[in-house]
């Protein structure tokens, strides 16, 4: 749809690089925090044995051969010259800083033009910034932490078994941020215990924190997992699609309007969940978000705070 109401990340990606740009995506052979009892066990009750990376090349192969071999499928497919490195799965700051730099380091090629790091807050640490800053700058490489706040709702947060706070991923952004870093916050606006307040809270911090990227995602019900097994017992009940759509819009409505938005509405294989956005297409919901928006005239940060004390000012 032409008339997009809110900044997409591919938009941002084109004013930034000049181009389209496509993500690499690199499975590591990690964990976690909260599945190995540094503090925690089990994982998130939503999170898979895969850790969120469901269409992966198997992580036996190197961070070399994963690249190469996805940038010449997915350039083919899309003509795309230039590159985001995503490590995607579990938690890829979870590991010592040798290996770190290594797998980093490998990411030093003429079309990576940015590395994007997916982690817990509670895995964000000093040195690893550091390195990244003095690689960042030989390089000329971006880097983007891709952290998963899923809720401002701390009751939440406990019965997903999260194994971190709000406060911890406060303080993740924080020290990211001191290294003028990007942050791409993760959030889940179709939780059954989260209510419009929550969603407009959680907008609401991301914007306090200047976090430049956000990606929305729906609750989709993953096999054999603790949620799957919530669900069979009818112990949660999920909110319809048409509130779903209401959550993503007011969402979008509060925060800033140079945040951009990688996605709206997640998705994941049919053969591996038990529930995934009420059985329609990710992209009919897309449209239908953004077709609402647009006859309604509302677009991205039409009611957040900067909005408001950029008119007092100007008054």
């Amino acid at each position: 749809m032409n008339n997009n109401p809110y900044y997409s990340v591919s938009k941002y990606y084109k004013d930034t690089y000049g181009e389209k740009v496509y993500k690499l995506p690199i499975k590591l052979s990690l964990t976690c925090p909260n599945r190995d009892g540094a503090c925690g066990v089990g994982g998130c009750i939503f999170c898979s044995e895969s850790g969120g990376s469901f269409e992966n090349l198997p992580s036996f192969l190197t961070v070399d051969q994963q690249l190469e071999k996805n940038k010449d499928y997915i350039g083919r497919r899309y003509k795309a010259e230039k590159f985001i490195a995503y490590f995607q799965n579990f938690s890829n700051t979870y590991m010592n800083i040798s290996d770190f730099k290594e797998v980093i380091r490998a990411c030093d090629k003429d079309y990576i033009v940015a590395i994007s790091i997916s982690t817990r807050s509670d895995c964000v640490s000093r040195d690893k910034l550091i390195f990244l800053e003095e690689f960042s700058r030989e390089t000329g490489i971006d880097i983007t932490f891709e952290l998963g706040l899923q809720t401002a709702n701390y009751r939440s947060l406990d019965i997903l078994n999260r194994g971190e706070s709000l406060a911890d991923y406060i303080l993740a952004v924080q020290m990211i941020n001191e290294y003028k870093f990007r942050v791409c916050t993760h959030l889940i606006l179709s939780l059954p215990w989260d209510d419009l307040r929550d969603v407009v809270e959680t907008a609401r911090i991301v914007n306090v924190l200047g976090v430049k990227e956000i990606k929305i995602h729906s609750l989709f019900i993953v096999k054999d997992t603790k949620l799957a097994k919530m669900y069979e017992e009818n112990k949660i009940q999920m909110i319809s699609k048409e509130e779903y759509e209401n959550n993503v819009i007011e969402f979008l409505r509060y925060i800033d309007k140079d945040v951009a938005v990688a996605r709206i509405v997640g998705r994941a294989p049919e053969e591996e969940t038990i529930f995934c956005n009420w059985d329609t297409s990710w992209w009919k919901i897309r449209d239908e978000i953004i077709q609402t928006m647009n006859d309604k005239g509302i677009v991205q940060g039409d009611k957040s705070k900067k909005i408001i004390f950029d008119k007092i000012k100007e008054d």
